[in-house]
């Protein structure tokens, strides 16, 4: 048995054909989806990207106890538990965040790894005679570049851009060419995880003009400025630079279609359809002007963030080609997917079913789906209903609980760990007992939206909130079961109020 899992960052579920997109250009997802089983529901758990990763390895919510960092000691992690059992797992990724401070125990949990460079700010290229200096179209960018390291990811992510001129040089070309040249390699060789991760559709929404010119139009702002990188903020812009981010945007996406077309194309040479389990992935999607937001972090989870699309592939189920499922599922549901194809035991802190029975008859795996930022909002939907729950008392402290003390790209500081503690231990830290350390500056509160409740069956675009006591505490007592079963810290019950 061999699996391949194609996974995107901030791929847009209502960017693609097959959920509904009249304008974009995706043959190779539609093709896809005509060998695949096609989730409806499927949601995000932990946000953002590297806590998203560790629900991919792990199984399991982490973003009651902590936001932003490496796997942990006591995690369980499904590309290592397929190692030791036998299985070969390699991962090719341009995912620049794996080498950050913050990323740096995930890559070596495989077998093996390769990487590709050059993505957004990527420390890479030195130029050291290069100052960033471009004009921008979007307002709040301007605010944005009088922070230095803002600017010096901008500067690198410009020198970045001139090393990969020309299409072969691209990271997201490098990295499925990587990914082409394992499954050549090894196609008859048997028991084999490849993950092949690329950073794209991730912003900026770097393209050459081959795929821009699939979707032609005026962009009426300066030539010269950056037009393709909106910053995490409110939109101030007008409609025809909203539209032209849009196609910079779609232009990207058909490129990881083509992409994609590439590992499909290897599936149908091989007939690797007999016995590789397929999985294409994001980690979340992206605001692209809804809502009156552009990106992530720094606003609600919508439904743009947060409902994201999947298909799987299973060759032990090839009468559900074509198939669309229902029933929720969550990122925390792949490990266990893997972990039972492969036929190697599901560790008992894994939160995450296999996906088996929803592939064969869309059988329920869980009521409600509960996702987030660390010490911000806590949202749920059971599909039909949306709520997103903001701390009662907001203004009590956020910890984080981890014996990994890293941030994104920085380790903690001194200052910050003068006042560490030790708790725990949590039901899931076999035994460990954790770092205890005040969270000052959190990616992603969105606590001062207050608390929103939406009914996705009459209004799918979240426009309008309604009140509704009875199903308000529902929701509530469905975060009150997640964050009981996940051994939430005591203080976070306080602080939501729940």
């Amino acid at each position: 048995m061999k699996a391949i899992m194609v996974m995107y960052d901030s791929l847009n579920r209502h960017m693609l054909e097959t959920y509904g997109c009249d304008w974009t250009i995706t043959p190779n997802f539609r093709r896809l989806a005509e060998r695949c089983v096609q989730f409806e529901n499927c949601y995000v758990g932990s946000m953002p990207c590297m806590p998203a990763r560790r629900e991919l390895q792990t199984g399991r919510i982490n973003f009651y106890h902590r936001g932003w960092g490496p796997m942990e000691p006591f995690d369980d992690s499904m590309p290592e538990l397929l190692k030791k059992a036998g299985i070969y797992t390699h991962l090719i990724s341009d995912h620049q965040h794996y080498w950050e401070d913050g990323g740096c125990t995930y890559h070596n949990r495989y077998s093996s790894w390769e990487i590709s460079r050059g993505q957004e700010g990527d420390l890479w290229k030195a130029d050291l005679g290069y100052r960033y200096d471009k004009k921008t179209v979007f307002k709040n960018k301007e605010v944005m570049l009088s922070y230095p390291p803002y600017t010096k990811m901008l500067t690198h992510d410009e020198v970045n851009r001139r090393e990969m001129n020309t299409e072969e040089k691209t990271s997201q070309a490098v990295t499925f060419r990587y990914g082409m040249e394992f499954i050549e390699k090894n196609h008859q060789e048997d028991n084999w995880f490849l993950q092949i991760e690329t950073f794209d559709p991730h912003e900026p929404f770097y393209t050459l003009k081959e795929d821009k010119a699939l979707y032609p139009h005026t962009f009426v702002g300066d030539s010269e400025a950056e037009a393709d990188w909106p910053p995490y903020a409110p939109v101030k812009e007008d409609e025809n630079t909203v539209a032209h981010v849009r196609y910079e945007y779609g232009a990207l996406l058909s490129k990881c279609d083509r992409y994609l077309g590439k590992v499909l194309d290897l599936m149908d040479k091989y007939n690797l359809w007999e016995d590789t389990m397929l999985i294409v992935n994001t980690d979340h999607g992206f605001l692209l002007g809804e809502h009156g937001w552009w990106g992530k972090t720094t606003m609600p989870i919508y439904n743009e963030i947060a409902h994201t699309p999947l298909y799987i592939y299973d060759p032990r189920r090839k009468n559900c080609a074509g198939v669309k499922r229902n029933a929720l599922v969550q990122m925390i549901d792949i490990a266990p997917t893997l972990l039972e194809y492969f036929g190697v035991d599901i560790p008992k802190d894994m939160e995450g079913r296999p996906l088996g029975g929803v592939m064969d008859e869309d059988t329920p795996i869980r009521r409600y789906a509960v996702f987030g930022y660390h010490g911000s909002q806590v949202n749920v939907t059971d599909g039909r209903y949306l709520y997103m729950h903001s701390a009662a008392n907001p203004e009590a402290p956020v910890y984080e609980y981890t014996l990994m003390p890293t941030h994104m790209r920085a380790m903690f500081s001194p200052q910050e760990l003068q006042n560490m503690e030790l708790a725990g231990p949590f039901s899931f830290t076999k035994g460990c007992r954790l770092m205890k350390i005040e969270s000052k500056n959190r990616m992603g509160d969105t606590t001062a939206f207050g608390s929103m409740l939406f009914d996705l069956e009459t209004d799918p675009g979240q426009e309008h909130p309604i009140e509704n006591q009875e199903i308000r505490r529902q929701m509530c007592g469905y975060i009150r079961e997640s964050m009981m079963t996940n051994d939430a810290p005591e203080e976070l019950f306080a602080r939501l109020g729940i």
